[in-house]
């Protein structure tokens, strides 16, 4: 199925009931596809050491992201003091942090779809220039309003949350997609936990404008890899330019791809490509429920980072450089969760595929998902009252760990769950899912200090913890009736 295709309800399958019509009267040799015994051209038969240098090239853009996003968390209060001085206020400085999760929920509506009309090449290479400019801009910035309008603008730039997991879909076949989203998953648990160390003692010193100048450095050094190293992996441009230089040469104009047989003009499909995350989200009540759950559980990050500094500085005394370096805690947790999904992921994937006849599932990628929506409520509950309670700072530091653990626990395999669930449309379901995460994580950690000053941490973060609780019957669900649910939606029926 082409993601590319139309989106009117008559159509049930992935390609227009006229292609049907044409395929039919063309000859195979008129049809440009793959060699199903092995192409050079093919994303899925690239050699593996070169495949495995995408990864990494999609990891170090991930850390550059992800430090670029938490670098500030430990000096968002001196930022928004040092911009707005009297002035100042804690919303501000919670803004400066979330409000890069709202410029993320705009991004994906436009990066996803223009990826596949024009390819993950083009689009990845646009959006890393303007992620380069508008963090130079943030560090320029000579007021607090400013500084966000550019963290925002930043946020919409990244392309990495939802482009790699679908340029790891475009690469590498189901059973080994495990190991390669671990991957790019690590990354970003390492910038997060490099980033608040570095920010804290850099900002400490040398003031937190060259924080950002760090970011921009980071991400001009990605962009220059992406010009020279990187390949087209989405298989319809690939395609495509196979059949236009075939025609070339063998001045045969019948030869087309399967992609090429649809109506529409480029107006008609650009705009249903920019639709289609909707439509794909409105069309799926599982995606509907898994980017709910999705979306809570990414969001308890986001309360973590802009409550730890106050709670490390006001509560237990430490500098910002002293702040910043106990993220690492939080990192470290996440990074195991990491590594053990690495293993286990694909593993279990396997068993539960044998155990079934051969027949395998995108539900046999939710186990995991179970266990850390249950552990994650309560280690948020943990937090709160090793706060309130004064707790020595070692019993803090390990509830950092086990939040980083379970919250990666429960939202990685959920990834690879969209990935294989909705195939060829992953992108937009992808898309979809990331702009609920964003959309939460941007407004919800507002309510935390509310609830704190009202009932302290132990209650309040209890109470936040409890929503999770309460959607954790979601992947239970899905894990069990997800094959028969997933039927009712033409993006992700089984083929």
């Amino acid at each position: 199925m082409d993601e590319t295709l139309p989106l009117l309800e008559h159509q049930h399958d992935g390609r227009p009931a006229v292609a049907d019509d044409r395929i039919d009267g063309l000859s195979k040799a008129q049809v440009v596809d793959f060699d199903p015994e092995g192409d050079d051209e093919n994303p899925l038969d690239w050699p593996q050491f070169y495949k495995w240098g995408i990864v990494l090239l999609l990891a170090l853009t991930a850390f550059t992201v992800t430090f670029t996003c938490i670098g500030v968390v430990p000096i968002a209060s001196a930022i928004a003091e040092d911009l707005d001085r009297e002035n100042a206020s804690k919303s501000a400085s919670v803004l400066l942090v979330t409000i890069w999760e709202l410029g993320e929920a705009a991004g994906p509506l436009l990066i996803a779809p223009l990826s596949e009309v024009f390819g993950r090449y083009p689009v990845i290479n646009v959006a890393n220039v303007l992620f380069i400019v508008a963090t130079a801009l943030a560090a320029m910035s000579e007021s607090t309003g400013v500084f966000i309008g550019a963290r925002a603008l930043t946020g919409l730039a990244v392309a990495s949350n939802v482009l790699n997991p679908a340029i790891i879909g475009d690469m590498f076949v189901s059973e080994q997609r495990g190991s390669a989203m671990s991957a790019i998953m690590l990354a970003p648990l390492i910038g997060g936990a490099v980033g608040p160390a570095l920010s804290g003692a850099i900002a400490q010193e040398l003031g937190w404008r060259r924080v950002v100048w760090i970011s921009v450095a980071l991400a001009t050094a990605c962009e220059l890899l992406f010009l020279t190293c990187f390949r087209e992996t989405y298989k319809v441009p690939i395609l495509r330019r196979r059949a236009a230089r075939l025609r070339k040469e063998t001045d045969d104009q019948s030869l087309r791809t399967v992609f090429d047989l649809e109506d529409g003009s480029g107006a008609s499909k650009m705009w249903e490509s920019i639709l289609r995350p909707g439509v794909v989200l409105a069309s799926s009540g599982v995606l509907q429920a898994i980017a709910l759950f999705g979306a809570l559980v990414f969001t308890y990050f986001y309360v973590m980072s802009t409550s730890l500094p106050d709670i490390l500085q006001d509560l237990y005394g430490l500098s910002p450089a002293g702040a910043g370096l106990c993220f690492v805690f939080f990192s470290i947790g996440s990074a195991l969760s990491v590594a053990f999904c690495n293993v286990a992921l694909d593993r279990i994937y396997i068993r539960l595929r044998n155990s079934h006849g051969g027949i395998g599932g995108p539900e046999f990628r939710l186990p995991l998902v179970i266990v850390g929506g249950t552990l994650l409520p309560l280690v948020v509950s943990l937090y709160g009252w090793a706060a309130e309670l004064r707790i020595p700072l070692p019993f803090l530091l390990l509830s950092l760990g086990l939040m980083g653990s379970s919250l990666m626990l429960a939202f990685l395999p959920l990834m690879a769950y969209v990935v294989d669930a909705f195939g060829i449309y992953s992108a937009s379901a992808l898309t979809a899912v990331i702009v609920s995460r964003c959309l939460m994580g941007t407004f919800l950690p507002l309510a935390t200090q509310p609830l704190v000053e009202r009932f302290g941490y132990g209650w309040g973060l209890t109470l936040m913890g409890s929503a999770q609780l309460a959607l954790l019957p979601i992947p239970v669900l899905v894990m069990r009736y997800g094959l028969r649910w997933r039927q009712k939606s033409k993006y992700s029926r089984d083929q």
